[in-house]
């Protein structure tokens, strides 16, 4: 398998006609780490929406490239199934789905018809990934997100980036009201990741 690359080339991006991202340049690869620090209002935040495809911010100039193809010529889904993942500031609650559900339909769903992941492989995967970011079993059985501490919400991004291993992730405010002991898990399920066939932006 080759090293991801995602290309961004003098990228521009615009809310309600106001310019935000002004020109920026960033190339991400397999086995790289990259941090965007900054205070709130710079564009963080509306940069990671923007290459996840998110309609309320409009691409106005530049270009992206992921794996050599366009990315901003995709649909939100076929970004996520090419192997970008988004880790959100704010997840949203899901009731009646639950974790477990989310998790495996994500992963099928990447998957061709008559290739799904087994039931019991998924369970082995679960368990194991949930156990190394020290999150109780019944996080499994929950539904998505509902009634999930600011912490838990951010544990079960990482655990869904574990789980769905995409090629390049980006983690929007992934620290942001973490004690240091919900930071070192979240570090730790990061650095489990780490690849030549993955990369990561982290924003902060």
């Amino acid at each position: 398998m080759s090293a991801p690359n995602l290309k961004i080339e003098d990228l521009r991006v615009s809310i309600e006609d106001k310019e935000i991202i002004k020109g920026l340049n960033l190339e991400i690869n397999g086995g790289e780490i990259h941090a965007i620090m900054g205070p709130n209002g710079t564009g963080k935040s509306t940069l990671s929406a923007a290459l996840m495809g998110h309609p309320k911010y409009e691409v106005t100039g530049g270009k992206v490239s992921f794996d050599g193809e366009d990315l901003l010529e995709m649909e939100v889904d076929e970004r996520a199934n090419a192997g970008l993942f988004l880790a959100m500031q704010y997840p949203s609650e899901v009731s009646g789905i639950t974790n477990a559900d989310f998790l495996r339909s994500a992963i099928n769903a990447k998957r061709e018809e008559g290739d799904e992941i087994s039931l019991m492989k998924f369970i082995r995967e679960l368990d194991k990934k949930m156990d190394l970011l020290e999150m109780d079993n019944e996080f499994a059985h929950r539904y998505l997100n509902e009634g999930f501490s600011g912490g838990e919400k951010k544990r079960n991004e990482i655990l869904q980036m574990m789980m769905l291993e995409p090629k390049i992730a980006i983690l929007d405010e992934i620290d942001s009201g973490l004690d240091i002991d919900a930071l070192k898990v979240v570090a730790k399920g990061v650095n489990d990741m780490r690849s030549p066939e993955f990369g990561c932006l982290i924003i902060t």
